[in-house]
């Protein structure tokens, strides 16, 4: 049993490194093409995009250090994950006010554009 925990444990960290390495790079390919003219993204919107992949990689990586203790843990072993718990608890909290906070950003941003823009229908004649 702790040796299956042990390999799972290792899938879900590996799992949540995939997902912040995907979402940085997939982030750093957005902002090339951006700066490129190719597809316009604002620095906000590439930051929230980049930012939902922190917080999934977050949750993985605390998932795994779960498991690392779920199988007889001492005291001192269940002291580091109360830590970890905090410390990443407190990060995906922040970051995902900050994501909150951008998102609405964002949106108010595309609805003053939106509200500028000229109403180009034909009116009836």
């Amino acid at each position: 049993m702790v040796t299956a925990v042990g390999y799972l444990k290792l899938a879900v960290e590996a799992v949540g490194a995939a997902v912040v390495g995907f979402g940085a790079l997939s982030t750093a390919a957005i902002y090339v093409l951006s700066l490129l003219g190719i597809r316009k993204r604002s620095n906000v919107e590439i930051r929230l995009f980049l930012g939902r992949y922190l917080a999934l990689g977050l949750e993985f990586q605390l998932g795994a250090d779960i498991l690392g203790t779920a199988v007889a843990p001492t005291f001192a072993e269940v002291e580091i994950l109360a830590a970890i718990v905090v410390i990443r608890t407190a990060l995906n909290y922040f970051l995902s006010k900050e994501i909150e906070r951008e998102r609405q950003e964002v949106e108010s941003t595309k609805r003053r554009e939106a509200a500028m823009e000229p109403d180009h229908r034909a009116e009836p004649g």
